[in-house]
């Protein structure tokens, strides 16, 4: 049987709200759902798909105009809350459906609830980027209980550092012994990422693919993450957003708000080239640090006794 790639976790501009200074309208990726499927081909994907925030309107674009495209398939990273700590957790749900969506939209403020939903219904989805969000809010051992509710991990994340997509990995496979199906993908804000980063598992077709993930027989490849790789997009971001307000691209303001956050955009760009390297840097900084934390816990644990808490 042949091996099928796919870049598992990749936006367009149907995740619509930046999580950095909201006032200002800028969407958190601006790339068309056409060209994400184009650079991904290009770039030796099998399968396409587009894991838009809270949104599967990328796809459902996308599919309006290549409704026989049998090599896309629809997706989302659903945002969720853990109730201990107020925690953000993002799932990656695949094969998603316009009824599951809509299902899911109520159940986000409690991960568990939202999971018991996906797990009815029979879909695949996975658990991305363990430690983007944590930050010792409640204890890592506590923490890390989430990782049984899921039947996948995100153990290759293009933005995230080596150390901790390796951390993932080792959580996902204790021992070697696979206890969750493994996915990778870019997490891509703009075109030049799309496909850096992938997933690979035995297949014929779209179907046979994502069952051989489920079977835990698919492996990652592709670049991690690193400061430079998030400050590209967040660079590529702030450039498509200020097209937007000079009239090129998404119409996403009316007109008085489009010269009232170009007058703000020009008074602040002495700080746009420091501020986003400010924030990356501590961004990643607080990466490493969870990164040494969770080293620590694993060192205190014993591969085997990791696999049976994993399982508990």
């Amino acid at each position: 049987m042949r091996t099928l790639r796919a870049d598992l976790h990749v936006h367009s501009c149907h995740s619509r709200q930046s999580g950095n200074f909201r006032f200002l309208k800028s969407r958190d990726c601006y790339s068309t759902p056409a060209a994400v499927y184009q650079t991904a081909k290009a770039r030796g994907m099998d399968l396409v798909t587009i894991t838009d925030h809270d949104s599967i309107g990328g796809c459902l674009e996308f599919l309006d105009t290549h409704p026989d495209a049998r090599d896309f398939f629809v997706s989302e990273e659903v945002s969720c809350r853990l109730p201990d700590g107020d925690i953000e957790v993002h799932i990656g749900v695949y094969g998603q459906t316009e009824r599951l969506h809509r299902e899911l939209q109520p159940l986000r403020r409690n991960v568990f609830d939202a999971t018991a939903c996906l797990r009815q219904a029979g879909v695949f989805f996975t658990l991305n980027h363990l430690l983007h969000f944590y930050r010792e809010q409640i204890d890592l051992g506590d923490y890390l209980r989430l990782i049984p509710e899921f039947p996948g991990l995100e153990v290759r994340n293009g933005a995230m550092l080596p150390a901790h997509n390796q951390l993932i990995e080792s959580l996902a496979a204790p021992g070697g012994q696979p206890i969750a199906a493994l996915v990778g993908g870019s997490d891509a804000h703009t075109l030049r990422r799309v496909g850096q980063t992938w997933t690979e598992a035995p297949g014929e077709d779209l179907v046979s693919f994502l069952q051989g993930i489920r079977e835990r027989r698919s492996t990652v490849g592709g670049a991690h993450g690193c400061a430079s790789s998030v400050l590209g997009d967040t660079y590529g971001v702030i450039g498509r957003y200020w097209m937007t307000l000079l009239g090129r691209g998404p119409r996403d303001h009316t007109a008085l708000e489009r010269l009232a956050f170009l007058l703000f955009a020009i008074v602040s760009l002495p700080a746009q080239l420091p501020l986003p390297i400010a924030l990356v840097t501590s961004g990643k900084r607080a990466e490493a640090r969870q990164i040494r934390a969770l080293e620590a816990w694993l060192d205190e644990s014993s591969a085997e006794s990791v696999a049976a808490w994993m399982r508990a």
